[in-house]
């Protein structure tokens, strides 16, 4: 029977710290998820256009990107961000 080596988990932790770092050193914020400077200035302004939290940001946007792909829009969809530069 081979034995299986124990994972560290102080070298897992490290690592996630160093990701963490790295990804504020590159000005990203988490927002369930690193985001560029430029994606958080979107997030703030949908979230103050529309009053809705974390959970409900994610919930619609989600649902926009499903009623996009069941309508066969995906393509407009982009179309439309990159022309608003979004």
């Amino acid at each position: 029977m081979v034995e299986k080596k124990k994972a560290n988990p102080k070298a897992n932790a490290d690592k996630q710290r160093r990701f963490r770092e790295k990804q504020r050193e590159a000005g990203r914020k988490m927002v369930r998820g690193y985001v560029s400077p430029e994606a958080m200035r979107c997030y703030d302004e949908m979230r103050d256009k529309t009053g809705w939290s974390d959970n409900e940001m994610l919930s619609n946007s989600i649902r926009v990107m499903y009623a996009a792909y069941k309508c066969g829009q995906i393509k407009l969809l982009n179309e439309w961000l990159k022309d608003h530069k979004r």
